[in-house]
């Protein structure tokens, strides 16, 4: 039996960052993510969000990519939100790109912590530009106004020097 650790911190925002997660819908949507992770065989450690994005820290086994994965768990929620839960006011859907930041298994207490308390962090302001800002790098071609000490590869922001202030 093949040995692995994984661990990923996903982010991905409504359609056009409109306020969609509410509480009718917040619950019942975050336990058909963490049900149709389990089904990848996928692991939750955390899923927590705002109204118009979600954060979720789990395991990937290496037999799926990570981007098969999020294809998925925003396929099946956006279904499960239209035709199950059915909201009247709005038609429910994700914005098309996403963040994906791979983790060490000593990162991940903070990685959860920081998952678990977005609305404190969304509060107060101490949330961290880069893990909020994946709407503004998630669609369309790179630009030329980027600035030098951040490249972009497959819509995934990688920075080139340690300075950044990450949570973890």
């Amino acid at each position: 039996m093949p040995f692995w650790r994984s661990y990923a911190h996903l982010i991905w925002g409504t359609k056009e960052r409109k306020a969609f997660i509410v509480p009718p819908i917040e619950r019942p949507l975050r336990a058909q993510i963490v049900s149709k992770a389990g089904e990848l065989g996928c692991y939750v450690y955390a899923i927590n969000g705002m109204p118009d994005h979600i954060h979720v820290v789990l395991t990937i086994p290496p037999k799926i990519s990570a981007a098969d994965v999020v294809k998925s768990l925003k396929g099946s929620s956006s279904h499960f939100v239209n035709h199950v839960l059915r909201p009247s006011s709005f038609h429910f859907a994700w914005q098309r790109g996403y963040g994906f930041l791979t983790l060490g298994q000593t990162q991940l207490p903070k990685a959860i912590a920081y998952v678990e308390n977005q609305e404190e962090h969304h509060r107060s302001g101490t949330w961290n530009i880069w893990l909020e800002r994946h709407d503004e790098l998630d669609d369309g071609p790179e630009a030329e106004t980027d600035s030098p000490h951040v490249v972009r590869e497959s819509q995934v922001v990688y920075m080139a020097d340690d300075s950044a202030d990450f949570p973890f």
